[in-house]
């Protein structure tokens, strides 16, 4: 109730690319095929890893979590942005708004976590192939994916109550495609220095911590890689870490733009794509990513359609 007896705004307009009024409707189309190609390429990965056995292993379980956390984000993300896109501008009740803020920071954060269990996971494989099983124990596993989630939920509630406990008092128009904390937090009409110091210092280590695991691992796995006297086994151990490597350079540089940009470092215009390549082209991009750099996900996909197949013929 104190937030309502502060804030005399109780709806939020999104404006989302209203300054080009030309390209809403080629824009809808785009993103439309892409919200669908995002969903059946992640939900087959989550089909395929979850009917097949033999791909029950901790590197394809973390695949398993990282497409449906691409899922759910895009599930948050593009149904609002795609009714934006249809009527230039659109509004968003108070509740609906911070409950998406929420889930962005919520699925986000899982993302940076995963990404960053899933390169030790590909330092103990490379690195330490016959300790592997002990290093990367099914309870370990369960403990790195639990606490990918758990750390995550955390972030995102505590950022999202302290955002919308501040009034709000007009104007009430985001310049963003979907409610995300910077542009919300701009629309304040109270003093959010305190805010911003904990939200830099919680992004460095949601964001910079993961990612300082990740070097860390790949630098041990390039001398490991290196020491290797097999020109098959060196082949072998790039094309399994160059997914990894690609999705977190797509991901994590441009969420880092997004979190960690002072507020005048970027144009709303910019501000706005950098925001949809880590919300909407990463998850549209990793299960290209993984399953066509992938053998064994591809034999998975086509011993399962064959299955499928021998069912109908039946």
């Amino acid at each position: 109730m104190k937030r309502q007896n502060q804030s005399s705004v109780f709806e939020f307009i999104l404006l989302g690319f209203s300054n080009f009024p030309e390209l809403q409707q080629q824009l809808f189309g785009i993103f439309l095929i892409i919200y669908l190609v995002t969903l059946i390429g992640n939900d087959i990965i989550i089909v395929v890893i979850s009917l097949e056995q033999s791909l029950h292993v901790p590197m394809y379980l973390f695949l398993l979590n990282l497409s449906v956390v691409d899922v759910s984000i895009s599930a948050v993300i593009m149904p609002e942005m795609l009714v934006v896109l249809a009527t230039e501008k659109t509004s968003i009740s108070f509740v609906s708004c911070f409950a998406q803020m929420y889930f962005v920071l919520f699925f986000g954060g899982t993302e940076c976590f995963l990404l960053g269990a899933m390169a030790y996971d590909r330092f103990a494989a490379v690195c330490y192939p016959l300790s592997y099983p002990i290093i990367m124990h099914k309870r370990i596993f369960m403990k790195l994916v639990i606490c990918s989630w758990g750390l995550s939920f955390t972030l995102g509630t505590v950022q999202t109550s302290w955002v919308s406990s501040f009034p709000f008092c007009g104007p009430n128009e985001i310049n963003h495609l979907f409610c995300e904390t910077p542009p919300v937090l701009e629309l304040a009409c109270a003093d959010t220095f305190m805010f911003e110091i904990y939200a830099f210092t919680g992004t460095v280590l949601i964001i910079m911590v993961p990612f300082l695991l990740i070097l860390l691992s790949y630098t041990q796995i390039l001398f490991a890689i290196l020491k290797m006297k097999s020109t098959t086994g060196r082949q072998k151990a790039f094309s399994t870490c160059a997914s990894h490597l690609t999705s977190v350079t797509l991901f994590y540089g441009t969420a880092s733009k997004t979190y960690l940009q002072p507020k005048s470092g970027y144009s709303p215009e910019t501000k706005k794509l950098m925001s949809l390549a880590y919300t909407l082209l990463t998850p549209l991009l990793n299960p290209l990513i993984y399953s066509l750099r992938n053998s064994e996900m591809k034999r998975a996909l086509v011993k399962l359609w064959r299955r499928k197949v021998d069912l109908h013929t039946l």
